[in-house]
């Protein structure tokens, strides 16, 4: 796939990027390997791959899953800029 200044200076500006116009044609070749390659990979057949989330297969731990307030609470809402009753209070957002 070949990606043209016009498409390097739209990337650039959604990014934020301020670029150059020196650095706009050299990232036209950059984009387009880049897209090549993973049209390269689209060619792989992995209808039999089960997706991973890490290398190495790894079984977590787990615990239960109970209801704590850390008995924190007067901590925590000694940053809150109000309260009342032990709560938060927040500013009316629906009318």
């Amino acid at each position: 796939m070949h990606v043209d200044e016009t498409t390097v200076r739209r990337i650039a500006r959604l990014a934020r990027i301020k670029i150059t116009d020196d650095e706009a044609k050299s990232l036209e070749g950059e984009l387009s390997g880049i897209l090549n390659w993973v049209e390269q990979l689209d060619e792989i057949d992995t209808a039999g791959v089960e997706p991973m989330t890490r290398v190495v297969a790894q079984n977590l731990k787990m615990r239960d899953d109970k209801v704590d307030d850390g008995e924190i609470a007067d901590a925590v809402l000694k940053n809150a800029p109000m309260v009342d009753d032990h709560y938060f209070v927040v500013p009316k957002v629906v009318e």
